[in-house]
């Protein structure tokens, strides 16, 4: 069994088909999602019905990202949030317009669902952006960061590379876990568009909301899978750029 690891889709069901079909996923594989599974590409309500119906056939775990909060805020309460159709959020709306009362239902209640963390028996730590408390995940005193938060990653970026692990100056938070894996901040703001690996953090957002592609990456081997870049899967929309 192969446990796999998925980038931010936002809204991408065509690079999500593309990276199970390239990685042969099976009903074998453990497959963990990372969040942010809407806004930006006019598929958001697909890539949720999607996920659902994996829930039955696939080991599947599913992170809760920012703008999945988001949507599920929007979904209850229809209030109007500026910032976030400037992030995507419009398009995420548009596609909604067209989604019945029902299946709105089944995706508040997946929405609700998400898991803030996943930790598996290995001490690797599956989550959508980080967390802050120097103790780690179960001493975080606002839930929130831990799919809002990007000084985890910020921090990763900035160590210095030849700093030990004992030196009284490296980050108590990066000798808590034996990795971990992250989405949120996509590496394309470093000019990257596959995954990329700082101390013990393998950040797994390739860009998908932009001009990247999504990637699926197992994370035994480190092997990855990625799809086309998104702004060539959906020519005719701008996506989040």
């Amino acid at each position: 069994m192969r446990t796999l690891v998925i980038g931010d889709i936002h809204g991408g069901l065509r690079a999500l088909h593309q990276v199970l079909e390239r990685a042969k996923v099976t009903p074998k594989d453990k497959l963990i999602f990372l969040g942010d599974y809407v806004d930006g590409w006019s598929q958001s309500p697909q890539v949720i019905n999607l996920l659902i119906a994996m829930k039955t056939t696939h080991n599947i775990i599913c992170i809760r990202g920012n703008h999945d909060d988001l949507l599920l805020e929007w979904l209850n309460d229809s209030k109007d949030n500026l910032q976030w159709y400037q992030h995507g959020g419009e398009a995420t709306v548009l596609a909604y317009e067209s989604v019945s009362s029902e299946t709105k239902k089944k995706h508040i209640e997946f929405l609700k669902s998400l898991d803030n963390y996943h930790l598996d028996e290995e001490n690797r730590l599956f989550i959508h952006a980080g967390f802050t408390n120097m103790n780690g995940i179960d001493y975080e005193y606002f839930p929130k960061l831990f799919y809002w938060d990007r000084t985890l990653w910020e921090t990763a970026l900035a160590l210095d590379k030849n700093i030990k692990k004992d030196d009284l100056f490296y980050p108590k938070r990066f000798t808590l876990y034996k990795e971990i894996y992250i989405g949120h901040t996509p590496v394309s703001r470093i000019g990257e568009t596959t995954p990329v690996q700082r101390a013990m953090i393998w950040n797994v957002d390739t860009g998908a909301a932009f001009k990247g592609p999504l990637t699926i990456m197992d994370v035994d081997t480190k092997e990855f899978w990625q799809s086309e870049p998104l702004n060539h899967l959906y020519f005719d929309e701008k996506g989040r750029n």
